[in-house]
């Protein structure tokens, strides 16, 4: 159950994330590796950021994370 509420509250920050970004930017300025690295800067990385919320949170509220963990990193461990 806790995986689900975790779930919601990043869906519901991913939106913020995308749509306020001037105000998270205002707040907690840039980030020297984005604006180095990144065409787009810490805006770009915000809403990148915000887009993988909303993902990561609908896996997680549906339950398709765990499952989707152990497909990528499975192999890793083949006695499972």
């Amino acid at each position: 159950m806790f995986i689900q509420i975790f779930g919601f509250s990043l869906f519901l920050l991913g939106p913020l994330l995308v749509i306020k970004t001037d105000w998270f930017l205002e707040n907690i300025g840039r980030i020297d590796w984005a604006e180095q690295h990144l065409g787009g800067g810490t805006r770009f990385f915000l809403k990148l950021l915000g887009i993988l919320f909303i993902l990561l949170g609908l896996l997680m509220m549906f339950g398709l994370f765990g499952p989707l963990v152990w497909w990528i990193f499975g192999p890793l461990f083949p006695n499972r």
